[in-house]
């Protein structure tokens, strides 16, 4: 079987250069000074060495299309109006295209793992799934792919997506997804919620939420946090549901917001921002101060909130910018959410690696330790709490022990 020797990587800042040994597929050891012998010897020379980035919320179906109709208010309502017209003219080659063009810029900028939300209402039907399928077959060397199925368009208000949902998890989706907010009266939105955590149990497969995406607290659609915190307790799903975007919460008050992120902690509810999509579609209607729009990171940190972040869109009417890699994101994140300290950036870090692992149900193989898959990136910096700031491009990115990406400044080879 092949083996592979990483020598001299900085996986931790506070800690020497190690030697990483990997055969099978799997890391066998790590140490000091191991011994010569392997297929292939890689020396990091001090560079830094992580787990495969996880992508843990993104929509490639709906990727490249701003140029086709661009998002002239830069509200969410425009953004999902386009896409549904877009939506309409969709083919399997246009769809497939498109999304493995995502996931081709996503694996040579490091990421090795992917939770992909494609639509699955009255218009795309199933198409999104079943190109995702297909290219999670196509890649399944280069990048592990879960899928889940998102009612963009609501549910009660699209007909027939919530069997096009249970069919699309017979097809092979692993993750329900949900957007209440997207939908005509609270009472609706609460009987989405409902529905969505029917078909979960139904199948024992996990929750994907996009919720409260706003930036106040004036529509009772926008706020369901808290109630989802009590069906999770409720139905004994900790751990098991994920929050996208939840950028209502940056409109709480202090003391309420403290409550609700230790109710959050306590349900094992994974928060995941999506700061690119965030930051531009918030704070359209402030004449000054213009809210930033995000989840408030650290708080829910310092509460013991799992938070993770991801891309969510790329290039299109949610978000006209992107090239699906997470280092750009998480400047992003830094940036808006005063997370400048050395720790603080290293935290940043963990949220595309073993916050977004755990949030995808994978961390029992997950990361740089004995016995676990070897899935590893190089990148071209010397420090953990530089690599938000050099934004530094990816050596080498490792698949189960395979070189899948090798790259320099001068050529890239895939």
């Amino acid at each position: 079987m092949m083996t592979l020797l990483i020598r001299n990587a900085r996986v931790r800042d506070d800690q020497e250069l190690q030697d990483i040994w990997i055969e099978e597929g799997f890391i066998r050891k790590i140490g000091t000074r191991l011994s010569d012998y392997a297929d292939r010897i890689i020396d990091c020379e001090g560079r830094v060495v992580l787990p495969g980035l996880v992508e843990g919320h993104i929509h490639p179906d709906k990727a490249f299309l701003e140029e086709r109709k661009p998002n002239v208010s830069g509200t969410l309502e425009e953004a999902i109006k386009n896409t549904a017209e877009l939506k309409a003219e969709y083919t399997y080659e246009d769809v497939y295209a498109r999304s493995e063009k995502v996931l081709q810029w996503a694996i040579a900028k490091g990421t090795t793992v992917m939770r992909a939300h494609p639509d699955v209402d009255h218009i795309e039907k199933l198409l999104g799934v079943e190109v995702l399928l297909a290219l999670k077959e196509v890649y399944k060397e280069k990048i592990d792919l879960q899928i889940v199925v998102f009612p963009q368009e609501g549910i009660l208000k699209s007909e027939g997506t919530l069997d096009r949902m249970e069919q699309g998890i017979r097809m092979g989706a692993e993750v329900v997804g949900g957007c209440p907010y997207n939908e005509k009266t609270l009472k609706d939105s609460i009987r989405h919620l409902e529905m969505v955590f029917e078909l979960a149990e139904k199948h024992d497969l996990p929750l994907d939420l996009h919720v409260d995406f706003a930036d106040h607290t004036e529509d009772p659609r926008y706020m369901l946090t808290d109630r989802i915190c009590d069906m999770t307790m409720e139905r004994g799903m900790q751990g098991r549901v994920t929050l996208g975007h939840v950028t209502s919460l940056g409109s709480l008050e202090p003391e309420d917001a403290s409550t609700l992120f230790t109710k959050i902690a306590e349900a094992g509810i994974t928060i995941m921002p999506l700061p690119a999509t965030d930051v531009y579609l918030n704070g359209r209607n402030d004449e000054k101060n213009v809210r930033r729009g995000m989840a408030p990171v650290l708080q829910m940190l310092e509460h013991g909130v799992n938070v993770a972040f991801a891309s969510n869109n790329i290039r299109n009417a949610f978000t006209p910018f992107g090239n699906a890699n997470l280092l750009l994101i998480g400047y992003l994140l830094a940036e808006t959410q005063f997370m400048g300290s050395a720790e603080q950036q290293r935290t940043v870090l963990d949220m595309i690696t073993y916050n977004a692992a755990k949030c995808l149900g994978i961390e029992e193989t997950y990361g740089i330790a004995e016995g676990k898959l070897a899935d590893l990136v190089v990148f071209d910096s010397q420090k953990l709490s530089d690599v938000i700031q050099d934004q530094p491009i990816a050596n080498f990115v490792i698949k189960a022990g395979k070189v899948i990406v090798e790259q320099s400044m001068n050529r890239a080879v895939e």
